[in-house]
């Protein structure tokens, strides 16, 4: 049930609330590709003997390599690590990328499912992004998907922009619903230190976010995908029945993942790795043969503690008999003292052992973790 990861570095543009690593220009992209290549040979033990069973590629924006590179990449990985019967093999896309010569090609590739970063259908709100494509071209992006057999589909939309009024918010819910998506992943607009945003609200130049603003929305988008049939089985996932990202929930779950690329992350259960971030010292430490990363054998209190984050955050809760056996009878009753003032307040519940969030808890669900979490002597 192991995953894998391939981080793409690139963009058109930078979008103003990006945090993650990436850089727009084109160079190196060619460099880029022989690295993942170059490094999934030196990886190719990290994940014992255990199969692929997801293929994810993220960004940054994978969409702007042709298909072709992108199925090379997956034959590679296929041919080293063993793929596991109907795997998910999903490509991040931009709807500015996606085209029906581009769709045709894709068709023909081992992708089987798209997630495309349409974040709203209003250009007022994809303007203060500082996102590279328009309402229309989202729209247009999901029809072609689905027309050339992505019904696979995901798409991520952003809330709490101060530019989205709630009319709005409930217009790109509608037109989710009416367009039939089978997933899809909502996320509050967030203020990151050092981003462009970051910078222009401090200069007065836009208008700052509101949690108050952000939390009628997220009412507002539970409440309408659950009458629609969707599923809310992580705090920013909604599905339709069958339809849950896998390789995703393999991160929720505690389940082996491999990061490949500048800034990927990987997991073996016992440690903790990160690709360093920085496209020109990944580059040079891959030709070398020696991969240049940090690492963190993770401590008993950190494990506790990513499981209380991953396991609030879904529709399975935290289930304190698990954490009675793999880490002891004193942490499970720690917790459940610690919980005590949100069961009371409404914000936890508790059932068949297991610790959930309710609706009023979940805008709450970090807050919530890191209460609950344990400290390193």
């Amino acid at each position: 049930m192991a995953g894998l990861y391939f981080h793409i570095p690139f963009c058109r543009q930078k979008c103003h609330y990006c945090n993650f690593y990436s850089l727009a220009t084109r160079k190196y992209r060619n460099e880029i590709f022989e690295g993942l290549l170059k490094e999934l040979e030196l990886q190719q033990n990290y994940l014992g003997k255990e199969k692929l069973d997801t293929i994810y590629f993220g960004g940054g924006t994978p969409s702007l390599y042709e298909p072709e590179i992108i199925d090379e990449l997956v034959k590679k990985a296929v041919e080293i690590f063993g793929v596991n019967d109907n795997p998910e093999i999903t490509l991040e896309a931009n709807p500015d990328d996606i085209s029906p010569q581009w769709l045709e090609k894709l068709s023909n590739t081992y992708v089987n499912r798209l997630s495309i970063g349409v974040q709203s259908f209003h250009d007022d709100d994809l303007k203060y992004l500082n996102r590279n494509h328009s309402g229309n071209e989202a729209l247009n992006a999901i029809e072609l998907a689905k027309k050339f057999g992505f019904n696979n589909l995901s798409i991520d939309l952003i809330y709490g922009i101060p530019t989205l009024t709630e009319d709005a918010w409930k217009q790109n819910l509608n037109l989710v619903s009416q367009l039939e998506v089978s997933h899809i992943s909502a996320y509050a607009l967030t203020v990151e230190p050092g981003t462009a945003l970051d910078q222009l609200i401090r200069k007065g130049k836009f208008k700052a976010t509101d949690d108050g603003d952000a939390h009628k929305h997220f009412d507002i988008i539970v409440e309408h995908l659950i009458r629609q049939g969707y599923e809310h089985y992580e705090i920013s996932n909604f599905a339709h029945p069958g339809k849950y990202a896998r390789h995703n929930t393999s991160y929720w779950t505690g389940e082996k993942y491999l990061g490949l690329g500048p800034s990927a992350h990987s997991f073996d259960k016992v440690s903790r790795q990160w690709n360093v971030s920085n496209i020109k010292a990944y580059l040079d430490g891959v030709a070398i043969g020696k991969l240049n990363f940090d690492k963190e054998f993770l401590t008993k209190n950190q494990k506790i503690n990513e499981y209380i984050m991953t396991s609030l955050r879904t529709i399975w809760g935290m289930d304190l008999i698990k954490v009675e056996k793999d880490f002891g009878h004193d942490y499970m009753t720690e917790i459940k003292t610690q919980a005590a003032k949100y069961l009371q307040s409404g914000r936890l519940e508790f059932a068949d052992q297991k610790l959930m969030l309710t609706q009023q808890g979940k805008f709450y669900a970090d807050g919530i973790a890191s209460d609950l979490f344990f400290e390193d002597e």
